[in-house]
């Protein structure tokens, strides 16, 4: 299984771009894991929101394929503790998808057909993160639910 994350607009914070670059390094010793950065929309003043997240999900879509798996990180999902994110990583593998795709998505979050599109949504928190924010959170997530499945020291119970 590869898993690929993507969101919208480039991370703005040296300090966010190190903190995710060295959880990156770490994923990679355990699953093939890819960050695709969709390019934020230019001229925008003029849209409304309902149109700005329109043309965010036309993007999204036309870069996942009918057999992917799509993950929505969304303020409405499931809440998940990192054990149970643990355990929903590893019946992903188990079940044969060959993608599993989890978005980030843009300050006004998702439209319509990327809800419908999608397979299932995850929140991690009932708190509000900024998305710039939950980029490096959700990446040390999945750092620390593959050292879960492996059994190691990292995630402390």
């Amino acid at each position: 299984m590869d898993i690929k994350l993507i969101w919208i607009g480039k991370t703005e914070e040296k300090y966010l771009e190190t903190g995710i670059e060295n959880y990156l390094k770490r994923i990679k010793h355990y699953i093939n894991f890819q960050i695709v950065t969709i390019p934020e929309l230019k001229n925008t003043k003029s849209l409304s929101i309902e149109q700005i997240k329109q043309k965010e999900g036309e993007l999204l879509l036309k870069m996942i394929r009918q057999s992917d798996k799509l993950v929505l990180l969304d303020e409405n999902g499931q809440i998940e503790s990192s054990i149970s994110f643990s355990v929903f990583l590893e019946k992903m593998m188990l079940t044969g998808i060959k993608n599993l795709i989890f978005v980030i998505g843009g300050a006004y979050g998702f439209s319509m057909e990327v809800y419908q599109r999608a397979n299932t949504k995850i929140s991690l928190s009932k708190m509000t993160f900024s998305h710039q924010l939950v980029r490096l959170v959700f990446v040390e997530q999945i750092y620390r639910a593959f050292t879960i499945l492996k059994g190691e020291p990292y995630h402390h119970i």
